[in-house]
């Protein structure tokens, strides 16, 4: 709800009577009295929505740490890799592309705040293309936390543009600020993942006008390079009031984006078909064309033009110069992710059982059955808990109750898990 004439307040019912000399109004109070007032007329059909304080002012008569900030960045670009490939399969070229980035970026930082002057330097945002499922968001999410930044992960689906019911992407900044604990200054080296991006390609309309889209995208344009943008939104309600009875007389708090490192990240479901039609353009006669059906990825294939054609403004494409593609997974990647990988969801259900006292084996053979059904799904590495639901979900019920101390998972379990099911719980009775 926005306030636009607060001279109306007083025929609204609310209490600002003055007493010789004007009285002091109080902004939070006045924000409960609106609530209440808006309650009043229309119960609980209607709310006042506020985003509340931001962190700075929690923390108002603090330091913030920002003299005592020590930027320790140490690593290498196969270190990186190394680091990743615990937690990730596959995706080699993407993993090297990324710790190349990585490492510009925060070793840029560095030299910027050790000695000031970083000439010769223009940010690289990343790109990311690839089918759901394959470990573009994983991939960033144990970036951020090596490097030990604040990280935020916003849905760009979610956006409106500026002045719109809706999520602004500018609340992306501050909420960095909120996930590095109100420190402004290291919230100015963190990370924004943007994922859906694609989806900014097209635009939807409320009303008859555009509020995501094109919009959205002109909007990020100014966060990619580097802007100022105030730490409290304000559309939020609390900072309405306050511009409205002078109480903003300091000066908005802010957070620069020069040293935020943006990344988007899309599906882009349709650019292989841009992609398919140029790489086929000017081939004519009877000559045998080469079959670009068979390509791992064509995202690897993918042009500045071919974006623009997707969708995507020649601005915000121009301001990505770092383009990451990750391929489709196999059966046997997805194999791999099940036995070797760091945070394999084999852990979160021998943790499972475990808590009922019940041991859980795994035989190879199982485990490749379960990456074949998983392959079917058709979504990446997220079938797999499709798949594990699916199959353990009657153990899970039945087990814990029966006084079962431990079971083998085998291939003929994976395919029958009710039929072995029985026999376990014959074998106990």
């Amino acid at each position: 709800m926005d306030i636009e004439n607060f001279d109306e307040i007083e025929t609204a019912g609310l209490d600002t009577k003055k007493t010789g000399k004007e009285e002091q109004i109080d902004p939070k109070k006045m924000q409960s009295e609106l609530e209440e007032l808006v309650k009043s007329k229309f119960g609980d059909k209607v709310h006042i929505v506020s985003k509340g304080l931001d962190p700075l002012e929690q923390v108002e008569e603090t330091e913030l740490f920002e003299d005592d900030l020590e930027l320790e960045f140490d690593y290498r670009p196969k270190d990186i890799k190394t680091y990743l490939d615990d937690y990730v399969i596959s995706q080699d070229e993407a993993k090297k592309t990324l710790a190349i980035a990585i490492c510009d970026h925060y070793n840029h930082i560095k030299r910027d705040y050790e000695s000031g002057e970083t000439p010769h330097y223009f940010k690289q945002n990343i790109l990311m293309l690839g089918p759901t499922g394959v470990g573009k968001t994983y991939l960033i999410k144990k970036i951020a936390q090596l490097v030990g930044v604040p990280f935020v992960k916003a849905d760009a689906t979610k956006f409106t543009e500026a002045g719109y019911v809706g999520a602004n992407v500018e609340d992306t900044i501050r909420d960095l600020i909120t996930q590095a604990d109100g420190n402004v200054e290291m919230a100015q080296y963190g990370i924004v993942y943007i994922d859906e991006a694609d989806k900014l390609a097209g635009g939807r309309k409320v009303g008859g006008r555009e509020v995501s889209g094109r919009g959205v995208q002109n909007g990020l344009l100014k966060l990619l390079e580097e802007t100022e943008i105030e730490t409290r939104s304000p559309f939020d309600m609390l900072s309405q009031l306050n511009n409205a009875f002078g109480q903003n007389s300091k000066k908005p708090k802010t957070i620069n984006t020069k040293n935020i490192l943006f990344i988007l990240s899309g599906a882009f479901s349709g650019l292989e078909d841009i992609i398919k039609k140029r790489l086929n353009v000017n081939q004519i006669g009877f000559a045998k064309r080469t079959s670009i059906e068979k390509e791992n990825n064509l995202f690897s294939m993918a042009t500045t033009q071919d974006f623009i054609d997707f969708g995507i403004e020649p601005e915000l494409i121009g301001r990505l110069p770092v383009r990451v593609h990750c391929n489709h997974l196999t059966s046997d990647n997805l194999f791999h992710i099940l036995q070797d990988t760091k945070e394999s969801i084999l852990n979160q259900y021998v943790d499972s059982f475990l808590s009922y006292g019940i041991n859980v084996e795994w035989e190879p053979e199982a485990l490749q059955e379960l990456a074949n059904m998983a392959h079917s799904e058709k979504t990446g590495a997220r079938s797999l808990m499709t798949i594990f639901e699916r199959i353990f979900r009657d153990y899970k019920f039945e087990l814990p109750s029966t006084g079962v101390e431990s079971f083998t998972v085998t291939r003929e379990l994976v395919r029958h898990p009710k039929k072995e099911l029985q026999k376990i719980l014959a074998s106990k009775a």
